[in-house]
């Protein structure tokens, strides 16, 4: 076992715990970033190019008509090959999260459909299904069995949300270990069947599981309600006759109690695992071969590689199957890195020396091969390709116009996922929708202070009557830090006097005054 260090200096954080990797044909892809898909690669799948100890990765691209496949972390995914002797291969995917922290119930089937040095290209299909299908749920497996010439799915296992029913303020969004139902799922006629059996007491989650013709043996997984790694090592037989199909579960001795593991697989019955952790606080450094013989499974402990000193002393790794016996396994970065959510990269490869070289042999003239036969597509564009490099100038000269993602516009700062004030407390990862207008972005309402600036609406404590009246009238909003100084800014203006007509005086009634007798005279004579 050798373990190979990989350069990365950015772009590193959508690597995080739950991503998963596909192999086509030898060819490794990246699936389940953090948070959703920018508009550089709106599929969220790359391509995961390692040369030396630099790792690019390319976007791809879906057929148009394929359907939406959100970024999931901790699905569960095998490979459905259509019979055991061909290369090609589909991949299964079951629940996992979304960015929004929502669950996914949903079974899609991922294809490739072309592939050239400049472009590649899947189908993605939802399946619909009937009868007993499984919850939403992340943390679980799937695998294909084989019997009678039948082939069927079969999901077991993961976490999922407690009940809407059961929750409450405090503990809304706990999670609680789906019940220890076996699922088959029948892909020709899109029917799931559930099997009780006595054998699967507890539920489990973030367990191994390995398959080979009608056998699955599980091994390892937590109980979130013991709160234990159970050592138990179950075995799976499935029976496809014409009529029902039969499960039956038997419990071996052997076991390994390990949680988060990875296998690998590096011959037809002999499997390699990895990685995990043994307790809460402590990771497992061991490694084991699990070698599968008919109804026969042998585990034994393998020489471990030689760890880095950050690897034996980090608190938690990660990583997932590239296929071909290596693994990609990560660990943070240090917390003194500006980046905080960097992480460090390694390769482990589980295969002999003189198979490496053979396989790094093939892959050389595999990429030259495809380098001279560019085919009939497209020029990347400059924001099409991300690079995990340590020097720029170590690029080739056909690499000169690779992807920094520093040059993206980052919609975390500059879009709907700003932080608009300091009581704000919208994010990426956590968000869920307020409003019944709200579909994948919170909504946001400008405030006219100074240039203005845009707020979540959220944030503000608006109601959902005032945001439609808000946004329907041609009126100025001033959010909460600016109102109060925007009325003092505002000092009232001196009204203007109006000139008043001035009003006629109104006549005065005269008191009648009494004559005497004598001026009443003086006055007549006066007169005549």
């Amino acid at each position: 076992m050798s373990l190979q260090v990989l350069s990365t200096v950015s772009n590193s954080s959508l690597l995080q715990p739950g991503f998963s990797l596909l192999n086509f044909g030898g060819h490794v892809f990246f699936f389940g970033q953090k948070g959703w898909p920018k508009r550089s690669c709106p599929t969220g799948v790359f391509l995961l190019d390692i040369k030396q100890n630099e790792l690019k990765m390319k976007p791809a691209f879906f057929s148009k008509d394929s359907c939406y496949l959100p970024p999931l972390r901790y699905p569960a995914l095998c490979t459905l090959r259509g019979n055991a002797e061909s290369d090609e291969c589909q991949y299964i995917i079951h629940g996992g999260k979304t960015p929004n922290n929502d669950l996914s119930d949903k079974i899609y089937i991922m294809s490739l459909v072309s592939k050239n040095s400049k472009k590649t290209t899947f189908q993605c299909v939802e399946k619909d299904l009937g009868g007993d299908v499984p919850e939403a749920r992340y943390g679980h497996t799937i695998n294909v069995v084989h019997s009678r010439g039948k082939s069927m799915s079969v999901i077991f296992g993961g976490r999922t949300y407690t009940p809407l029913a059961q929750r409450t303020t405090e503990k809304w969004n706990s999670v609680v270990d789906c019940l220890p139902s076996v699922f088959l799922v029948d892909f020709e006629f899109g029917c799931c069947t559930s099997y009780i059996l006595p054998e699967l007491q507890d539920g489990l989650s973030f367990h191994v599981s390995v398959a080979r013709n009608d056998t699955i043996y599980i091994l390892g997984g937590h109980s979130l309600q013991n709160n234990t790694r159970s050592p138990s090592l179950y075995r799976l037989k499935v029976d496809l006759p014409l009529g029902s199909p039969a499960v039956t579960c038997t419990i071996l001795p052997g076991g390994i109690s390990v949680s988060s593991a990875i296998v690998t697989q590096t011959g037809d019955t002999e499997f390699v695992l990895v990685g995990g952790y043994q307790s809460d606080n402590q990771k497992r450094l061991a490694c084991n071969t699990i070698v599968l013989e008919d109804n026969k499974i042998e585990i034994v402990e393998r020489v471990s590689p030689d760890w880095t000193p950050d690897i034996k002393h980090c608190r938690m790794w990660f990583g997932c199957d590239m296929g071909k016996g290596s693994v990609l396994l990560g660990i943070p970065g240090a917390t003194k890195q500006l980046i905080s959510d960097a992480n460090y990269f390694y390769i482990l490869r589980c295969k002999g020396a003189e198979e490496d070289k053979e396989e790094e042999l093939t892959a050389q003239i595999c990429s030259q091969t495809s380098a001279e036969d560019p085919g009939d597509s497209t020029p990347f564009e400059d924001s099409e390709e991300f690079c995990f490099s340590a020097e720029a100038n170590s690029f080739d000269v056909d690499d000169t116009d690779t992807y920094n993602e520093d040059d993206e516009e980052d919609e975390s700062e500059t879009g709907y996922w700003i932080t608009c004030c300091a009581s704000c407390n919208i994010d990426i990862n956590t968000w869920v929708p307020f409003y019944s207008t709200e579909l994948n972005k919170p909504a946001m309402i400008l405030c006219s202070s100074g240039a203005g600036h845009w707020v979540h609406a959220q944030c503000m404590d608006l109601s959902e009557s005032m945001l439609l009246r808000l946004s329907e009238a041609n009126v100025k909003y001033f959010c909460n830090e600016h109102v109060d100084l925007n009325k003092g800014l505002q000092t009232p203006k001196k009204a203007v006097r109006l000139k008043k007509q001035p009003m006629k005086p109104l006549g005065k009634k005269k008191t009648m005054k009494l004559s005497t007798p004598t001026k009443k005279s003086f006055l007549r004579r006066l007169f005549e």
